[in-house]
């Protein structure tokens, strides 16, 4: 398991030449994650885009010209469309604070960093949005020209319904949304193909925190704040290796202590909430800050940070080392995803050395470092936050 991550800063106004190129780097490992959950046996492409003109009629031409990039064949139409997707999840810790006119988002995204795209893109295609990819357009998190911020966590169970892969919601929220209060209503008619949280934040200073619900339903709750559980009688899956209790009862302390606004962020980059098991596949991989009134993203780490706003918005690279951790030698030759609630640290560390054994690009791989140092491709999405 490799202990960095490359963070690419791209800026696109439509999809055109530079997504057609990450489309051709990502697919190869997608369409596999894609088959190999089922991907294949979920509704057709006419249901795909059905959902997608009754739920997001305005990302149907932007989805159309997705697909016309990605080749125009079913399957690829299909993944784009983020109906009723694979299962997929992951960790974060989000808060939202506002205080006299001042209001932050910030999120912790916590995974290996073998599982995560680190691409940062700047996009004009309903409006203005910079934010994280996810699934090669929906978004971890994001900004728009209005202020409105939006970041999401996994909800901490496995169950799924018909419905929309969050990452899509995200984006379709922060391409048609100026507030928060305009984003809650269209939460109410968005069905969620999962259980997930979002926490939300804009330029009035209005915050708020949501637990989406497999199949359609949601829940407003406070304060602002969202890890890897929801309130209710269904537990959380492995709450003992996210920590999410922890995590969010020092979130609540944070809040309940007023904190400002702009000193949330550099407290995110300690304990609990920032997490150092990479190699064990669930390590803080960056913390992002939002600030709705300068329209600006900020990611940080302990010993850098990248800012970015929508105006003034640099491409570039930047290579993040997080330790020397090695993972395990061993590894399995397939993986039962119908129980990957259960399991364990050292799980997820085979699956990614297997995942990169078998669908690594060609030539990156050869047959030692495949016995003893896999490199794989840091757009594999069978994990996400």
């Amino acid at each position: 398991m490799s202990g960095s991550l490359t963070f690419n800063a791209v800026a696109e106004a439509t999809p055109g030449a530079k997504w057609k190129e990450r489309w051709d780097w990502s697919w190869p490992a997608y369409e596999a994650w894609f088959t190999g959950r089922g991907g294949d046996d979920g509704p057709d492409r006419a249901a795909c885009e059905a959902a997608l003109a009754r739920h997001m009629p305005e990302l149907v031409e932007t989805h159309a010209r997705l697909a016309d990039l990605a080749g125009g064949g079913d399957r690829a139409a299909r993944f784009l469309s983020g109906w009723c997707p694979p299962a997929y999840l992951g960790g974060c810790t989000l808060a939202a604070q506002s205080r006299a006119g001042e209001v932050r988002l910030v999120r912790n995204y916590d995974l290996s960093p073998d599982l995560n795209e680190g691409l940062m893109l700047r996009s004009d295609w309903c409006r203005p949005v910079v934010g994280m990819v996810e699934f090669l357009w929906g978004l971890s998190d994001g900004i728009n020209d209005a202020g409105l911020c939006i970041a999401l966590a996994y909800g901490g169970r496995g169950t799924t319904g018909r419905g929309f892969g969050i990452t899509h919601i995200v984006r379709y929220l922060l391409e048609t949304c100026d507030t928060v209060g305009e984003a809650l209503r269209r939460l109410e008619r968005l069905p969620s193909h999962m259980a997930y949280n979002l926490v939300l934040a804009d330029a009035s200073g209005r915050v708020s925190s949501v637990e989406l619900y497999p199949g359609g339903g949601l829940h407003e709750m406070g304060p602002a704040i969202a890890t890897n559980h929801q309130h209710g009688t269904d537990p959380a899956d492995r709450p003992a290796f996210t920590r999410t209790v922890e995590r969010r009862d020092h979130v609540e302390t944070l809040i309940s202590a007023d904190i400002a606004p702009a000193a949330l962020a550099d407290r995110f980059l300690d304990a609990p909430l920032y997490q150092t098991n990479h190699a064990g596949g669930f390590g803080t991989l960056f913390t992002a800050e939002y600030d709705p009134s300068r329209r600006a993203l900020r990611l940080l780490w302990p010993r850098d940070e990248w800012e970015q706003t929508l105006d003034a918005f640099d491409e570039g690279q930047r290579v993040i080392s997080y330790g020397a951790g090695r993972a395990p030698a061993d590894a399995v030759e397939s993986w039962d995803w119908s129980d990957w609630a259960a399991f364990t640290p050292s799980d997820w560390v085979a699956f990614g050395m297997d995942f990169a054994r078998r669908y690594a690009p060609e030539g990156t791989l050869d047959a030692s470092a495949a016995a003893s140092e896999p490199v794989m491709r840091r757009d594999d999405p069978a994990a996400r936050s």
